[in-house]
């Protein structure tokens, strides 16, 4: 009896490093690229997020970086997981973008191409999105934790057969 392959991970980093908080997902994902085990993808860029559905093809699981809108609580972590259809009521909170990744998600769906089977979004409520701004504190400080909670979420997911 031959064991199934195990799930093949995609890490992904969201935002405009130019835009103060809204960077936060591109540096999660640059200080989790000495960390992430051997087989798992890593995007860092800013990325058009429509680029992304070319980008998910063939990975099984879809972590996504990227920040919260400010509603009020900077630095909090919001994590979102789906297997299916987004609810519309998540989508507006988390995504300061016109067109964001539920969209994108959604888009694939309806076109009828591949999208990971799960997909986790891990976002830190921003405080600052300014052009030109650094990074909050409140953000700042919540970046270490949000490291680690990555590194066992893909460890997890990873080690899944």
């Amino acid at each position: 009896m031959s064991q199934a392959a195990p799930p093949r991970v995609l890490v992904v980093g969201l935002g405009n490093p130019d835009r103060g908080d809204d960077g936060v997902g591109v540096l999660l994902a640059t200080r989790l690229a000495e960390r992430l085990p051997d087989g798992v993808g890593l995007l860092t860029g800013g990325r058009d997020v429509l680029s992304l559905i070319d980008d998910w093809a063939g990975y099984d699981v879809m972590l996504a970086l990227d920040a919260a809108a400010p509603m009020g609580h900077p630095g909090r972590v919001h994590r979102l997981t789906s297997s299916g259809e987004w609810p519309v009521e998540t989508q507006a909170p988390l995504s300061g973008h016109a067109l964001g990744l539920f969209e994108a998600l959604a888009l694939a769906r309806t076109l009828h191409l591949p999208v990971p089977h799960s997909v986790v979004i891990f976002a830190i409520e921003a405080a600052d999105l300014t052009p030109g701004a650094p990074l909050s504190p409140a953000v700042a400080a919540a970046m270490p934790g949000m490291v680690e909670r990555v590194v066992d979420e893909v460890a997890r997911r990873a080690a899944r057969t």
